[in-house]
C-alpha cells in the first residue's frame, strides 16, 4: 500500500523516554579516559597557553573535553571540522565526551588546543595507557615483534623545478605582504619588491614540455631553461636578503608584523638556498647529489626520501616509524626515526624500553630480517630472551638453516608476521598512512594521537569481550 506520509510524531518529546547507552567499546574507553594521570598530563601543557592560565581568565574548554574530542576523531577517522558537527549533533557523543548541552567547542579551537600538548607529553600518555593494559591483563608483556613503516607527509612528489617553482611563488608572496606593511618606511626601490611569479611559471610549464622531448637538442634545451629557472630564483633571494636587511634596521618601528615578516624569510630563504644548490649540482655539473642532502619540500623540510623497494612504490617521501608490539595486540613504544637508514640499530633501544615498561625481557623477540646482526642477537640472548626469531638475511649456514627450521623458529617467525596487520589497521584505520599535520612536532603529536587511540580500542574491545 502506497502511503505518502508517517502519523506526524514529535522525537524531541521521545527524548527524555529514550534509554542511552554506548556501545560495547565506547563504555570501557568512557571508564578508561577517566585516569586523572593523563588528565592531569594534559592540563601540565594546556596551561603554556598563558601566564596565569590556572588562576586567571574565564573558563576555557574542559581538559578532559578536549581528551575525549581528540579520541573521537582518530577512533572515527574524523577531520577537526567533522568532529565538531557528528559530535554536536549526537546525544550519545556528547555524553561520551563529556560536553552535555554545552556548545561543542569550535573546530579551530581544538586544533589550538591540540597544538599546545607536546610529542614528549603524547609518549607519556601512551606509555600510561600500555601500564593500564598491564594492569588490565590485556597484556602482559610476555611476546615482542618489531617492524618499520613509512607515514608519508603531505607534500607533492618533488623535482628540482617544482621546489624552485615553490621558492619563487613562497618569497614573492611575502615580499608582496612587506610592500604593503612597510614599503614607505623601508624606503626601497620598488624593483626589491617586484615579484617573478608569472614568469617562473611559464618556464616550468615550458621544463615539463621540454622534459617530454627526445632527440639531440632535448637535453641542451633543458638545461638551458633550467639556468634561466636558477637565475630567477636567484634574483628572488637576493630580493628578499636586501628586504630582510631592512625590515631588521627598521624592526623596533614595524613592531610584531616586522618580527612576523622577518621570521618568515628566515624560514623560507634557507630552503630555497639548498634547492637552489641541489639543482645546480644535479642539473649542471652534473653531479649525484646525496639523498640525505637532498631537501624535497619547502613546508615540510624533515621529509625524508626513504628507499622501500616495493612493486610500484620504490621510494617513498616521509618519516620511517619504529613500532613495538607487544601481546594483545598493544603498540608498547614508538619512535620517529631521524635517519632512514638500516632497522637493526635500533632493536636495542626496543629491548631497554620493553624492560622498562614490563620490569622484564620478553620471553619472544620476533623481527624481520632488516632487523638481524650477530650484536642484536647476542644481545638479546644476554638479556634473558629465550626464543630470538631474527632470520639471517643472506646465504645461511648449514647449520643456521637448521636452526631457522625448527619448529619454535617457525612458529615464532609466523608470530612476527601479526605486525605487518597491525601497521595496515595503523593505516588505514587510525590515519598513520599520511600525516596532515605540518612540521616535526606535528607529525610526532599526529603519530602518538593515532597509536594512543589504537591502544585505548584495543584495551575497550577486550574488556567488553570479558564482559560479554
Amino acid at each position: 500500500m502506497i502511503v505518502e506520509r508517517h502519523a506526524p510524531q514529535d522525537l524531541f518529546a521521545l527524548v527524555p523516554k529514550l534509554v542511552h547507552d554506548f556501545e560495547p567499546v565506547l563504555r570501557e574507553l568512557d571508564w578508561l579516559l577517566d585516569d586523572d594521570h593523563i588528565v592531569g598530563r594534559l592540563t601540565a601543557d594546556m596551561a603554556r597557553r598563558a601566564p596565569r592560565s590556572l588562576t586567571r581568565g574565564r573558563h576555557s574548554t574542559p581538559v578532559e573535553v578536549v581528551l575525549r574530542l581528540l579520541v573521537v576523531k582518530r577512533l572515527y577517522g574524523w577531520s577537526y571540522a567533522e568532529t565538531e558537527h557528528f559530535v554536536g549533533d549526537s546525544l550519545v557523543l556528547r555524553q561520551f565526551c563529556r560536553v552535555y548541552l554545552a556548545p561543542v567547542p569550535d573546530d579551530t579551537t581544538l586544533i589550538r588546543w591540540a597544538n599546545l600538548i607536546g610529542p614528549a607529553t603524547v609518549e607519556r600518555l601512551n606509555d600510561r595507557v600500555v601500564e593500564l593494559a598491564r594492569q588490565l591483563r590485556v597484556t602482559r608483556g610476555r611476546k615482542l615483534r618489531v617492524d618499520s613503516t613509512v607515514v608519508e607527509t603531505t607534500i607533492h612528489h618533488p623535482t628540482d623545478s617544482g621546489l624552485l617553482a615553490d621558492g619563487v611563488r613562497v618569497l614573492s608572496r611575502v615580499l608582496r605582504r612587506a610592500k604593503r606593511v612597510a614599503g614607505v618606511a623601508l624606503a626601497l626601490p620598488p624593483a626589491v619588491f617586484r615579484t617573478r611569479t608569472r614568469s617562473v611559471r611559464r618556464l616550468t610549464q615550458q621544463l615539463h614540455r621540454v622534459a617530454r622531448r627526445k632527440g639531440e637538442g632535448a637535453a641542451e634545451d633543458l638545461t638551458r631553461a633550467y639556468a634561466r629557472l636558477i637565475d630567477l630564483t636567484r634574483k628572488t633571494c637576493t630580493q628578499a636578503a636586501q628586504v630582510t636587511a631592512a625590515l631588521r634596521r627598521g624592526s623596533p618601528a614595524l613592531g610584531v608584523a616586522g618580527e612576523r615578516l622577518v621570521a618568515q624569510f628566515d624560514r623560507f630563504v634557507p630552503l630555497v638556498a639548498r634547492a637552489l644548490d641541489q639543482t645546480v649540482r644535479r642539473v649542471l655539473q652534473g653531479e649525484a647529489v646525496p639523498a640525505k642532502a637532498k631537501v624535497v619540500s619547502l613546508f615540510e623540510p624533515h621529509t625524508q626520501i626513504v628507499q622501500r623497494h616495493k612493486p610500484g612504490k620504490p621510494v617513498e617521501f616521509g618519516r620511517k616509524l619504529w613500532l613495538d608490539e607487544v601481546d594483545g595486540g598493544i603498540v608498547s613504544r614508538y619512535a620517529l626515526l631521524d635517519e632512514p637508514g638500516p632497522d637493526h640499530p635500533h632493536l636495542p633501544a626496543s629491548l631497554t624500553g620493553h624492560h622498562t615498561r614490563f620490569g622484564r625481557p620478553p620471553d619472544v623477540l620476533a623481527g624481520d630480517r632488516g632487523t638481524y646482526s650477530p650484536a642484536n642477537e647476542t644481545l638479546a640472548q644476554h638479556a634473558g630472551v629465550r626464543q630470538v626469531s631474527l632470520p639471517y638475511p643472506g646465504r645461511a649456514s648449514p647449520a643456521r638453516q637448521r636452526r631457522e627450521r625448527t619448529r619454535w623458529f617457525r612458529r615464532t617467525f609466523r608470530f612476527r608476521a601479526g605486525i605487518e596487520g597491525r601497521i595496515s589497521v595503523l593505516k588505514r584505520r587510525y590515519g598513520l598512512a599520511r600525516c596532515p599535520d605540518h612540521g616535526d612536532d606535528g607529525m610526532r603529536r599526529y603519530v602518538g594521537w593515532g597509536i594512543i587511540t589504537h591502544n585505548l580500542a584495543k584495551i575497550a574491545q577486550s574488556q567488553a569481550a570479558r564482559a560479554a
